[in-house]
């Protein structure tokens, strides 16, 4: 169903955690009548967030007419909701506006924004919440099903913009392509999928095999990854996607000039050459599978500087390498369609 959305982001209108936010303005245009942050209103969604849309930064809810939902647009470390927010939330609720959030901390376990919601007839959508108990057989995948997934050496740095561009690319290129969200936030974009790390531990790989499973009538299925293996925080979400998903080509994805995992971690965003082969041998204990293109978040750096860092990756390993939002994806494609003729697929 297609929504007439205003974008909570309040306190958090920037391109490292409005993320969320940022994506449904990109994909999702038409569905996005406005971002809400009392601090900034009066600025641009393009001003504040760099992306390129005629979007108003707003300071109240009565500032927007035909809204019909309010999505809390952030991803915050650990997926808690910001306190700050619940008055807004409550006036959102009792203005009859659904509210969908993609947080840890779900809507419906919160008694009074649950009354709000039945007083009001309003929708709590908590697009965390999952029921998968499945645990991974790897069976009844098919073999013609072409699987790729974004892997990266750092979270929150472009896996899932990288996934979905190249799964537009290869449509564009006559390829009977799907991006396979397994997140919040694509699968706001996508309007399915799964995110995998609110699934318990022991389900996770079967998740993303059932998430396999439910796409494999394509021909390419492009797989948004999720943290890094390197990140000690998230890394066992990162490899029990990797072998649930069981992948026969592997996207690698950096943010250009990111040499932290986050702030908060202190702790080093290892180089791709390094993640390359982690991530090649921990596939490989469960399928066949190998590395086949680079995908370089250049979001602050100049043209110049971004093409000198992919030509870098390009001769250290050896694959294609590119900025899908600035260069297009088409490299990627190329390389996904080479795996796919070496595999006889």
């Amino acid at each position: 169903m297609a929504r007439r959305m205003i974008i909570l982001t309040e306190g958090f209108t920037s391109p490292r955690w409005a993320k969320t936010a940022i994506c449904m303005i990109r994909y999702r245009p038409d569905q996005v009548l406005a971002v809400f942050d009392r601090q900034l209103a009066g600025q641009s969604a393009q001003t504040a967030l760099g992306v390129d849309a005629d979007v108003p930064i707003v300071d109240s809810l009565d500032a927007v007419e035909d809204a019909d939902t309010l999505l809390l647009g952030t991803a915050p470390a650990g997926g808690r909701m910001p306190t700050a927010w619940r008055p807004l939330i409550l006036d959102a609720l009792e203005r009859g506006l659904d509210v969908v959030s993609g947080l840890h901390d779900f809507l419906t376990d919160d008694l009074q924004f649950v009354e709000a919601a039945r007083r009001r007839g309003a929708r709590l959508i908590d697009l965390r919440a999952n029921d998968e108990h499945d645990v991974a057989t790897r069976e009844d995948i098919r073999p013609g099903c072409l699987r790729i997934l974004t892997m990266a050496n750092a979270p929150s740095c472009g896996k899932m913009v990288a996934s979905v561009e190249l799964a537009e690319g290869l449509k564009r290129a006559g390829v009977d392509a799907k991006f396979v969200a397994t997140g919040q936030t694509g699968m706001l974009v996508e309007g399915d999928g799964c995110a995998v790390d609110r699934v318990i531990a022991d389900f996770v790989a079967g998740a993303a095999e059932n998430l396999v499973r439910a796409n494999q009538r394509y021909n390419v299925l492009v797989i948004e990854g999720q943290g890094a293996l390197n990140d000690f925080r998230y890394s066992g979400v990162t490899l029990s996607l990797l072998h649930g998903s069981q992948p026969q080509g592997i996207i690698l994805v950096c943010q250009m000039g990111r040499t932290l995992l986050d702030e908060g971690s202190g702790l080093p965003a290892i180089p791709l050459d390094q993640l390359r082969p982690l991530a090649e041998t921990a596939a490989n204990l469960v399928h066949p599978c190998r590395s086949i293109g680079v995908a370089v978040n250049g979001r602050g750096h100049s043209d110049e500087d971004v093409a000198a860092e992919c030509r870098r990756l390009e001769a250290l390993l050896d694959l294609p390498a590119c900025d899908v939002i600035r260069h297009g994806p088409e490299k990627l494609v190329q390389a996904t369609m080479k795996l796919k003729r070496d595999l006889g697929i």
